[in-house]
């Protein structure tokens, strides 16, 4: 298995379990979206609330922590490109105490809500987003396909 992720801690201690999660998790994305086969990757931050935070304010004027913060690289169209060298797809931010504070208040494991949030930010590095009520149907569609195939659906 190649090194589908570079991950990286903020605030938080190191832990296997999550790259190991992150690893899986990453690698049912790419082989979904046919880019397992070429050199591209993604940064992944795991990080807690203070930091978080931070980075929310300055980037979407948000001063509150958030779940997940994706940074693409890349427009759509630019992405088939991209693929013809060692590229960074872009950053995924995941904030691991409210990737645990949801689970519990959504009533599911931590390692589901973890690897949806994986998911959450892969997809919008891919240029999926939520805004608009068909692209949601669209982005929530492709992201319940990849959790089926890791057995981690609702």
């Amino acid at each position: 298995m190649r090194n589908l992720a570079e991950v990286s801690y903020l605030g938080i201690e190191e832990n296997k379990e999550y790259e190991d999660i992150v690893n899986k998790v990453i690698e049912a994305c790419f082989k979904q979206e046919d880019l397992y086969d070429y050199k591209i990757y993604i940064s992944i931050i795991l990080t807690d609330e203070e930091n978080i935070q931070k980075i929310n304010n300055e980037y979407r004027k948000m001063d509150k922590p958030t779940d997940v913060l994706s940074f693409p690289m890349f427009e759509p169209s630019e992405i088939n490109e991209a693929k013809k060298r060692e590229e960074v797809l872009g950053d995924i931010i995941v904030c691991m105490p409210v990737v645990k504070r949801q689970a519990v208040e959504y009533e599911h494991s931590e390692e589901r809500e973890f690897a949806y949030m994986l998911v959450h930010g892969f997809y919008h590095l891919m240029g999926y987003d939520h805004m608009i009520e068909e692209d949601k149907k669209k982005m929530r569609a492709k992201e319940e396909e990849v959790l089926k195939k890791l057995d981690l659906q609702i």
